[in-house]
């Protein structure tokens, strides 16, 4: 396949499908909020990997087989074009989509965990009569049962903090690139002149006023919680208080370790805040 295809990961409610609409501005991309290849793979793995049929696969099959699912998947597209995969299980495959896919990039986007389960939260009650599938068959009564649930790790926050960390901390960190919601809400323009570069494609002008997308109502209400991919108009950032309890702000806040430089031990790539840079940004490549 000789068109490119990167990944689009990290954290829920931090911005991702927020980003895949606007690099949807940019006819060369092809980004959607969600897509199933990830699942795909992982259902081949234990065949490939484990159990009767492993004896028919090497690592050449192995990776032939991955392969042709992504491929597949994304063969009516143009040649050209540039294939941007999101799912939050590929911070989990790091290592092994460096051996599918040597030159791709996954781009996590990140969020302070106080906002990612107040923005959980709004949601669900923006919408008092449906029962979320977000949640597991107990009772999710109150705000502290639904971020308890979200954060186990079988849960929409637990599992994809897990990869994000196994991602940012493994050996192949460097191919990572995490984009924090508050810098791309304050400063899109400048996150996405950012990516492109690291990237390696010609710059593109993006229209952050007028945002589109209306992919995500089918499958928000397949989770019975609409709403939960739609995407405002305009790019801005937002300032409001939290309708978290003080205990669960307590228990959420000061994890954003992406923020600090000496705790990036692989390389990574960072778009985040940073109090001491002019510019309100930092890239780090190094430790």
């Amino acid at each position: 396949m000789s068109r490119t295809i990167h990944f689009l990961s990290g954290l829920p409610r931090s911005g991702s499908t927020l980003l895949a609409a606007l690099l949807r501005q940019n006819p060369m991309f092809r980004a959607e909020m969600s897509s199933p290849v990830a699942v795909l793979c992982e259902r081949l793995l234990p065949v490939i990997g484990g159990g009767e049929y492993s004896v028919f696969f090497d690592d050449t099959a192995s990776e032939r087989v991955l392969r042709s699912v992504i491929e597949g998947f994304y063969a009516p597209e143009p040649p050209d074009a540039v294939v941007v995969d999101t799912n939050r299980a590929w911070c989990a495959h790091l290592h092994q989509l460096r051996r599918l896919y040597p030159s791709a990039f996954v781009i996590a986007c990140v969020r302070d965990p106080v906002w990612i389960m107040d923005s959980f939260e709004r949601v669900v009650r923006a919408n008092p009569w449906a029962v979320s599938k977000l949640f597991g068959p107990a009772p999710a009564l109150t705000v502290f049962d639904r971020v308890e649930q979200l954060l186990s790790p079988q849960g929409s926050f637990g599992a994809a903090w897990q990869a994000l960390q196994d991602a940012f901390y493994g050996d192949w960190a460097h191919r990572l690139i995490l984009v924090d919601y508050d810098v791309l809400a304050a400063e899109p323009e400048r996150v996405l002149a950012l990516l492109y570069e690291l990237l390696g494609l010609p710059p593109f002008q993006h229209d952050t006023n007028n945002v589109a997308y209306a992919g995500g109502a089918a499958f928000d209400a397949a989770l019975r919680t609409p709403g939960l991919h739609s995407v405002r108009p305009r790019v801005a950032a937002e300032h409001r208080r939290t309708i978290l309890p003080p205990q669960l702000v307590q228990r959420l806040a000061g994890k954003m370790f992406w923020r600090d430089p000496s705790q990036n031990p692989g390389g990574a790539f960072v778009i985040a805040p940073d109090q001491e840079a002019a510019d309100g940004r930092w890239r780090a490549s190094t430790p």
